[in-house]
């Protein structure tokens, strides 16, 4: 029966199960189970592994054999076990791209209006009256936006003259975002009240999101990660006890308990 040493501690295999829910480890590795079981099926080319494997050398300075050996030690891992870590990357990216490679761009299309980005300027202040005010001067030309950004705003967006951005439209709040999605650049909103405050929010400019590489990296991993959480709430974590082992290894340590103390 295997079983780990620890300096002078003995876990043995029917431990393990406790000590991995007692530190909060069991929801990782079922993910890491759920993982190696989905890129199981996921080959790499003779040149595919010697390309991750020397990339994943590189990255982690383990390129010359005292600096794996050194590292094997200490994770306890075979060479096989450790290239099995550098070519696992690359299979969940194949994985990514078979499961949902073909349907990003409808999945983009869908969440085009949560992804585009925007520029807006913001001004929030906790008097109603003073917030009427700045936003007939700023309608007016008399001041500009900045200016009473700068001035009057009581949030951190004083800082940068109330411009915020560029960030995804359903960033701020929803009312705010609302205003911003149906705003032409340029367009200054009256007062509107949340919570506290008063805020004047203007749209300065509009980034339609776009399917490039970036974005294509970014919808394979929002899929890939939701249909890992589903896959792990899927997963009933349950812990079987082994009658008789617990007993039986406590008997063997205490008769070579009994064999270092010379005791018959």
């Amino acid at each position: 029966m295997a079983y780990l040493s620890i300096g002078n501690q003995i876990i043995t295999q029917s431990e393990i199960p406790h000590l991995l829910a007692g530190f909060q480890m069991l929801p990782q590795l079922c993910r890491l189970l759920v993982i190696e079981t989905a890129i199981a099926p996921f080959e790499l080319t003779i040149e595919e592994k010697a390309i991750v494997i020397e990339q994943f050398y590189q990255n982690n300075q383990l390129t010359t054999p005292e600096a794996r050996e050194k590292v094997l030690k200490h994770y306890s891992m075979s060479l096989e076990q450790l290239e099995a870590v550098a070519m696992r990357e690359l299979k969940i990216e194949k994985l990514k791209q078979a499961t949902w490679g073909t349907k990003l761009e409808s999945y983009f299309l869908q969440c085009k209006p949560q992804l585009d980005k925007v520029i807006y300027s913001l001004i929030r202040i906790s008097d109603a009256e003073v917030a009427q005010e700045l936003y007939f001067r700023i309608k007016a030309g008399e001041q500009t936006f900045a200016e009473c950004a700068s001035v009057y705003s009581q949030g951190a967006e004083a800082q940068t003259q109330g411009m915020l951005g560029p960030v995804t439209i359903s960033q701020p709040h929803p009312a705010i975002a609302q205003k911003l999605t149906i705003s032409q650049p340029g367009q200054l909103w009256p007062p509107m009240k949340l919570s506290e405050w008063f805020v004047i929010v203007r749209l300065e400019k509009l980034i339609p999101a776009q399917l490039d590489d970036a974005m294509r990296s970014t919808l394979l991993n929002h899929l890939f990660e939701t249909w890992l959480a589903e896959e792990i709430s899927k997963a009933q974590l349950t812990i079987h006890e082994e009658e008789g082992v617990r007993e039986r290894v406590w008997e063997s340590e205490r008769e070579s308990g009994r064999e270092k103390l010379g005791v018959a």
